[in-house]
């Protein structure tokens, strides 16, 4: 099996088309890392970093903990690229969401050609979410004591501040416009999605620390706590196959709806019927329910804190301590927010009424189901249905690094490499790679990792 893995990858070399894609991802890569750790000129980023790195032992994270894992550890070090690709995937996200309920949009979405205009719109609004959130984060690095509980410091070196706020700004924007470049050019000219593989391989940059993090966590003490911990580590690899495996398995999962297809003649020619099927995924959401449950929920807590310290009422403290992150209270909201937004996406942007339209226009039907209103009240129901699987998948997925922390004492680094946001965006990026892969490697009669077998042909 190893054996065969490797002689797949020598084939990727073999080919000139595939070898040249490889490399000039992983340049482009490279370059991406080196972006998260030049410093932008006027702060003192290893402060900062050193920071991160005591918070990360001691805490969970929080929301700096999970937004520097999206950046990878770029905010952490203070870096050009500390916004990362995220204001890219917000204005994709607004644009998306709007495309699903403005008709203007909706109508320029169907167009010939109108699908370059809605990126286009979307880099126009990355570009202001960039100074945005780039001011914002200047002002925060510029208060560090106040953003950062417990870092005694400061991290802005400039004199004349408001120069230090500009160049701040401009400096991050330039970096996240660079990243979103670069991610496109990878999609265009390299090997799976650009804009993923960028955040993946932020993600991935973390996982030395968490191997680290788990040797010290359960290999770094006397022979006989050594041996106990030796088995809870063994216990937690386990773990870490199984729920690799379950990802895998429900993001690749779908059901086929069968659509027969009748004949029907175009001028003096007839086509005849044929019959396919309709793919409609459990996990049809993705990522996008964690990402919005975590962002929402990070608000209420930081406003009792704020109304706390500021009034001193009780009411605000017992609040902020109930949604206190990695507490039951939290996780049982957190998995209800995910169900709910699983829900939300799927309503957003699955439309069944123009899926039946389309099949309609096409001579196509669904054996058993009526033409038409019919078909569309069948797919809603179908979708509906295996949404709950993939939705109750995502909820469990994302609990389960809180109650590793919570339960078993284990870093917060270490934690989230066994689910969560981090693993799905892992698993479901580099499967996507793996299939772009495959399909170089199949059309030149070479074996792929997806499937066994050698297909018949000449070189």
């Amino acid at each position: 099996m190893i054996a065969s893995i490797f002689n797949t990858f020598a084939n990727c070399f073999k080919i000139p088309e595939l070898k040249s894609r490889i490399l000039f991802t992983l340049l482009l890569l490279a370059i991406c890392r080196l972006m998260s750790v030049i410093t932008v000129p006027g702060l003192d980023g290893p402060a900062l970093h050193e920071y991160f790195q005591k918070m990360g032992q001691k805490e969970g994270g929080g929301v700096l903990g999970m937004y520097s894992m999206f950046t990878g550890g770029a905010l952490e070090n203070c870096a050009i690229a500390a916004l990362g690709i995220m204001p890219y995937i917000s204005a994709t996200i607004i644009i998306q969401l709007l495309t699903a309920v403005v008709p203007q949009l909706s109508k320029l979405a169907r167009e010939e050609g109108g699908r370059p205009k809605l990126i286009q719109y979307g880099r126009y609004l990355t570009l202001i979410l960039c100074l945005g959130q780039g001011f914002v984060m200047a002002l925060g690095w510029e208060n560090a004591g106040k953003i950062f509980q417990g870092f005694q410091g400061n991290l802005v070196l400039y004199q004349n501040i408001w120069w230090y706020r500009i160049q701040t700004t401009l400096v991050l924007t330039t970096g996240t416009l660079l990243l979103m470049w670069l991610g496109e050019q990878i999609t265009e000219r390299g090997i799976g999605n650009g804009v993923s593989l960028v955040i993946t391989i932020g993600i991935l940059a973390r996982l030395p620390a968490a191997v680290r993090g788990l040797y010290d966590t359960f290999l770094s003490h006397g022979d006989v706590e050594s041996k106990m911990n030796l088995g809870h580590a063994i216990v937690l690899i386990v773990l870490l196959f199984v729920v690799v495996a379950a990802v895998v398995a429900i993001t690749q999962a779908q059901r086929k709806i069968p659509v027969q297809y009748a004949q029907r003649a175009v001028g003096r020619k007839v086509y005849g019927g044929g019959t396919s099927f309709l793919p409609l995924r459990v996990n049809y959401a993705g990522v996008m329910p964690i990402i919005f449950a975590g962002a929402i929920l990070m608000f209420p807590s930081m406003i009792f804190q704020t109304l706390y310290s500021k009034t001193g009422i009780g009411i605000f403290r017992d609040l902020y301590a109930v949604l206190q992150e990695h507490s039951f209270w939290y996780n049982l909201v957190y998995g209800l927010m995910i169900m709910f937004f699983s829900y939300f996406w799927v309503a957003t942007q699955f439309n069944e009424l123009q899926i039946a339209d389309d099949l309609k226009k096409n001579g196509g039907y669904i054996p058993g189901v009526r033409p038409g209103q019919a078909t569309s009240t069948f797919l809603h129901n179908s979708m509906h249905r295996i949404t709950l699987a993939g939705a109750v998948f995502l909820t469990i997925i994302a609990i389960i690094p809180n109650l590793l922390y919570r339960s078993m004492d284990i870093p917060y680094a270490v934690a989230q490499f066994f689910g969560g946001t981090s693993l799905l965006i892992t698993v479901g990026v580099l499967l996507d790679t793996m299939r772009q892969m495959e399909s170089h490697l199949l059309m030149r009669h070479y074996d792929g990792f997806l499937k066994k077998g050698r297909i018949k042909g000449r070189f």
